[in-house]
C-alpha cells in the first residue's frame, strides 16, 4: 500500500507506504557514510549475530537476534517458548550471545524490553537500566539497559542511589 503526494516545488514527490527494502538498504548505506567516519569504525566492524536452541525433535525452544558494531552488542530480540521459560533457556541464549560478542571484541551490550516483557530478566543477568521510552501501547514503557562485558562477566556498572 503506497500513497503518493506531489510536492509543489520542482516536481519532487513524497510517498508513504509499507516497508520498502530498497529504501531501507539505501538509507542504511547513506547513514554508514556518516556513521563510520564519526565513530572511527568501518563496515568490517559490524555484523549480525543469532543464537538458536532447538529440542530433540528440531522444534524451536528459543532464539536471539542481535548485531555487533564497534565493540557494542545490540540485542534486537530474545524469545523462549512458553513451556521452556522456567528451564533457563533465556539466560543460556543471552550468555551465548555475550560470549560470541566478547569473541568479536565487544566490551558492552545494550537491549530494551517492554515493561510487559522481561525487564526483570535482564536485571538478573546484570543489565542496568539507563532510561525509558514512554507511550508504548497499553500504557507500557520501553526499558533500556546496558551491560559492560568484562572478561569476568561482571557488569562493571555501579548503581547510584
Amino acid at each position: 500500500m503506497e500513497h503518493q503526494h506531489e510536492h509543489t516545488g520542482g516536481g519532487a514527490a513524497l510517498s508513504v507506504g509499507d516497508h520498502d527494502a530498497e529504501l531501507a538498504a539505501r538509507l542504511s548505506s547513506s547513514l554508514d557514510e556518516i556513521n563510520f567516519p564519526a565513530t572511527g569504525t568501518t563496515a568490517a566492524d559490524q555484523s549480525t549475530l543469532s543464537v538458536k536452541a532447538v529440542d530433540e525433535t528440531g522444534e524451536l525452544i528459543g532464539g536471539l537476534s542481535a548485531w555487533t558494531w564497534g565493540g557494542l552488542l545490540g540485542i534486537e530480540m530474545l524469545w523462549v517458548r512458553e513451556d521452556s521459560r522456567r528451564d533457563g533457556w533465556g539466560a543460556k541464549l543471552l550468555r551465548a550471545a555475550e560470549e560470541e560478542a566478547r569473541r568479536r571484541g565487544c566490551d558492552r551490550a545494550s537491549v530494551s524490553s517492554f515493561t510487559f516483557q522481561a525487564p526483570d530478566f535482564y536485571r538478573r543477568q546484570g543489565y542496568v537500566e539507563t532510561g525509558r521510552t514512554l507511550g508504548i501501547p497499553g500504557g507500557a514503557e520501553d526499558v533500556h539497559f546496558h551491560k559492560s562485558l568484562g572478561q569476568d562477566g561482571a557488569s562493571g556498572v555501579t548503581r547510584r542511589g
